[in-house]
């Protein structure tokens, strides 16, 4: 689960909708996949104005609140956003000792006639703009404002305190849960609508929704909960499964906080040298980027592996220095890898989670790259995690799942801030388990909830990088899993795709940072019934001149066949 954690963060977190544009313009697919005719709307932004002291009654809105205010109104103009205008405001809680949700909609111009939610990050906290890209957008591409989509986001119901994305003290009061937990979604969405049609007298023609992370599980929740208010929902690496999630994060800092378990990054990155080392060629060719994952986690022994002629295993187990694994270091990065089983079952069903793609992952080596910071910081982080939890700091903090776990044990499961959370066994909880199940039953998507909107024809284009060192590519394999089991086969195939990607992290990651232009994609099998075909992804960062790969449904991977290694056309998806 990528606000804020740095500036850097705030761009790239779980949500990652900070990409920036090099035009206004709509690219060709785009065009035409665009309602045109008396559909396009240029109404003068003039109009934006009249939107100035608006209120919404709560009459309007689907679930209870005080109604919403306007707070501001500008008519602006940017290359990245062309002429729009932007509206911010506050949805007021009935608990008045809670917190608004605070919400931003920017009407463009000329638009579309859609409309875009898009999901925020971690524990939200601070608002989703909608000015940027969708999660892992073009970053030279017109972001959806540019195209012509209103855009809106709000901070689901609370403000971000000193632990920044991962702030969880907002759980203390029920409301706040509530809206984090999705409530925010509709509250923002109907008011939204009411300021679309003030605004151009006529309602979206499509609708949808899009997010990573926590913002993935929120578009998930959006199309389960409310599938008549969504036609489309883009998901990226979706923290759908939350609490199981939580738990996971649970077990992993139990064993990291244990003397000498916590590894350095000087010993991250030798597993890591070490996994490509054995794992990189396994889909034909050296490239730095391990495709065949599935046969990498077969023959990789930590125990065994080597750096060059080196073993990573430290002569006799011992920690002896930064560029070996001691056992109880490979004890921890062995607990990242293997799946946990709960003997008690959750609400949606689950009764564990699959644990972490691990040998090939980037768990946060150091270096000089600007990316490398948010790397870091999403994943094991520069201090071991202790009780108290160590703060959230720019200069260092424990891994991005131990604070988590921390303020969520503290603030949602006990509501106790001086609870000690490395005393509570995610497995054995005791007398907290009624509320973990409570709990996940508030907070995580259950798959059943979809077979509304896939019955209706909503579609859902979904990605998850493999080597996530946050939220678990294998997750998104078992809610695939659920899907079929719930929906069916036949209706799941009709309304959902899934894709892996090589080599890519939580929303950024400086061994393959993915770009994939996939709104245009899920606006053409919404709107025009086109499945999605081949799709293309591209990275700029682990190949600063540029490279391409064949973005492969699961099950399949991108094995190279012949021809330039940074070309897509010389790889092939194979099972």
């Amino acid at each position: 689960m990528p606000r804020p954690i740095l500036r850097v963060l705030s761009a790239a977190v779980c949500a990652a909708l900070a990409g920036t544009t090099a035009t206004a313009t709509a690219t060709g697919a785009e065009r035409a996949a665009a309602p045109t005719g008396s559909d396009a709307a240029s109404t003068p932004v003039s109009r934006c104005e009249t939107l100035r002291g608006v209120t919404v009654p709560a009459a309007r809105i689907g679930l209870r609140t005080r109604g919403a205010t306007i707070t501001s109104v500008a008519e602006l103009t940017t290359p990245a956003t062309g002429n729009y205008c932007q509206v911010t405001g506050e949805i007021h809680p009935v608990d008045r000792s809670s917190s608004p949700i605070r919400f931003q909609v920017n009407l463009p111009a000329r638009w579309n006639r859609r409309s875009l939610l898009l999901g925020g990050g971690g524990a939200n906290g601070t608002v989703v703009t909608g000015l940027g890209q969708v999660p892992a957008g073009p970053s030279a591409g017109p972001t959806p404002l540019a195209q012509g989509y209103v855009t809106y986001g709000s901070d689901s119901g609370h403000q971000a305190g000193p632990a920044t994305s991962r702030d969880g003290r907002f759980a203390l009061n029920d409301e706040a849960l509530r809206n984090f937990s999705g409530d925010a979604l509709k509250k923002t969405h109907d008011v939204a609508m009411r300021l679309v049609a003030q605004r151009y007298d006529r309602a979206p023609r499509y609708r949808y929704v899009a997010g990573g992370s926590t913002g993935g599980r929120e578009a998930l929740l959006a199309a389960s909960r409310w599938p008549r208010d969504f036609d489309g929902a883009l998901v990226l690496y979706p923290a759908w499964n939350a609490v199981a999630l939580n738990l996971e994060f649970g077990r992993m800092t139990r064993q990291l906080a244990k003397p000498g378990a916590y590894p350095s990054p000087a010993k991250r990155t030798a597993l890591f040298a070490a996994a490509v080392q054995t794992c990189d060629g396994l889909d034909g060719v050296r490239d730095g980027v391990i495709s065949n994952q599935k046969r990498c986690d077969q023959v990789f022994d930590p125990a065994r592996a080597r750096v060059g002629r080196t073993p990573l295993r430290c002569a006799g187990g011992k920690d002896a220095g930064p560029n070996c694994l001691s056992d109880e270091q490979i004890r921890s990065f062995r607990t990242l890898d293997a799946p946990s089983r709960l003997p008690y079952r959750l609400a949606n069903g689950e009764r564990g989670y699959p644990g972490f793609t691990t040998w090939g992952t980037d768990f946060g080596r150091v270096f000089a790259h600007p990316l490398q910071t948010t790397v870091v910081s999403l994943s094991l982080g520069l201090v071991q995690p202790a009780s108290p939890m160590p703060p959230v700091l720019p200069a260092g903090s424990p891994p991005y799942g131990s604070t988590f776990w921390d303020e969520w044990v503290r603030f949602a499961v006990t509501r106790d801030p001086g609870f000690d959370a490395l005393s509570l066994d995610p497995a054995h909880p005791g007398r907290w388990r009624s509320r973990i199940v409570e709990l996940s039953r508030l907070q995580e998507v259950d798959p059943r909830g979809l077979r509304t909107f896939a019955r209706r024809g909503g579609k859902v284009l979904m990605a998850h990088g493999v080597h996530d060192a946050l939220v678990s590519n294998r997750a998104t394999r078992q809610l695939m899993g659920r899907l079929e089991a719930d929906l069916g086969p036949r209706l799941t195939r009709r309304a959902v795709r899934y894709y892996e990607i090589p080599g890519y992290g939580h929303a950024v990651s400086t061994v393959f940072n993915a770009e994939w232009d996939s709104l245009p994609a899920l606006t053409r099998w919404v709107e025009r019934g086109r499945t999605p075909g081949a799709q293309v992804v591209t990275d700029r960062v682990g190949v600063p001149t540029g490279r391409t790969r064949p973005l492969c449904e699961y099950p399949t991977w991108p094995r190279y066949v012949r021809g330039d290694v940074d070309s897509a056309r010389s790889f092939r998806c194979v099972r």
